[in-house]
């Protein structure tokens, strides 16, 4: 059985606008030890799709429809009591900016005690040997007088190292890391990757990688969902996305990586803007931005097809793809 189990999750945010539909029927399994990532731009519904798991939604948002199995147990639905055993004890997450998730009016040492006490059983005395344990454990430098400073006194990948510290401190069974290298320098985002991926072999706990870092899924993922519109349109192993990248918002991402091969070459990106989620087009979501659209694309929204293994995709250029191969000469098919 796998750990984490979503189903058909749909959440959305009631506005005066109307309804925004930012995580449409997404589904995907976690086993322990894996290391899933989700990728896609800005607003592709990767971070709602999080928060729905942890149930941290804004006051406007609300699930309105699918299943969300942890270990065997249903969390949509379950109360409040429940919630607080799961958030920071089994599951945790890392946010994109550790300057706006730790709390500037508190020391570092209050914040990573108050977390430990909060979820074990440990007195005070034990939550500071804890705390300290986790900031040799991350790599940082004078951990008992770091436990005396403020956020502001530490420099930005030291507040990630203790975001991440913080998040780890009572051994989850699922760590959720949302864009953790966005605000960092590259020398830093690859230290922090680095101790991620350490960490992760030692205790042994699955990630969830959120980001719109193609080389940070290369380098890290087991598995990858590539999501546009608030809904998957490809999922697969790391490999099959990299190498038979199989929908074409997917092959987009592809083209607009820097490699050395480009030999002084303009990028090319995936023109146009993101869909309007209050606007949803009637067919493919991507189809206005796709350079290989055709007509179907524009009026009828593709389903998921399996491409064998765990590979699935939504994009009407594999029906095509699929067709012209049964369509083609015995001597002639791959």
């Amino acid at each position: 059985m796998a750990l984490l189990e979503v189903k058909d999750l749909h959440t959305s945010f009631f506005t005066d606008a109307g309804e925004v539909k930012a995580v449409d029927g997404v589904s995907f399994e976690l086993d322990r030890g894996r290391v899933l990532g989700i990728v896609g731009e800005s607003g592709s519904g990767k971070s709602v799709t999080a928060y729905s798991i942890m149930q941290i939604l804004a006051p406007t948002g609300k699930i309105v429809g699918g299943s969300i199995r942890f270990d065997g147990q249903e969390l949509i639905g379950a109360d409040e009591s429940h919630m607080r055993k799961v958030r920071g004890n089994r599951i945790s997450i890392i946010f994109q900016d550790p300057m706006t998730s730790l709390n500037p009016t508190y020391t570092i040492g209050h914040q990573l005690k108050e977390a430990i006490l909060l979820h074990t059983g440990r007195n005070k005395e034990e939550a500071k040997e804890r705390a300290l344990e986790m900031l040799t454990l991350v790599n940082v430098n004078e951990p008992l007088k770091r436990l005396k400073q403020y956020p502001f006194e530490l420099s930005g990948g030291m507040r990630q190292r203790v975001m991440i510290a913080m998040a780890l401190a009572c051994e989850p069974d699922i760590l959720i890391a949302d864009e953790p290298t966005t605000a960092l320098d590259v020398t830093i985002q690859a230290q922090i990757l680095e101790l991620m991926q350490d960490l992760q072999k030692k205790l042994g706990m699955a990630i969830i990688m959120i980001t719109h870092d193609l080389g940070v899924v290369a380098q890290m993922c087991d598995e990858v969902i590539v999501m546009y519109a608030g809904a998957v349109c490809e999922r697969g192993t790391a490999d099959e996305i990299f190498y038979t990248p199989a929908h074409e918002y997917t092959k987009g991402l592809m083209r607009s990586i820097p490699r050395d091969e480009n030999n002084g070459q303009r990028l090319k990106p995936i023109t146009g803007t993101p869909i309007d989620l209050l606007n949803m087009p009637k067919g493919c979501p991507f189809a206005p931005r796709c350079e290989n659209a055709m007509k179907i694309c524009l009026t009828q929204r593709p389903g998921i097809m399996d491409l064998g293994g765990n590979h699935i995709s939504a994009c009407w250029m594999n029906y095509k793809e699929s067709a012209a191969a049964c369509a083609a000469p015995e001597g002639d098919k791959a």
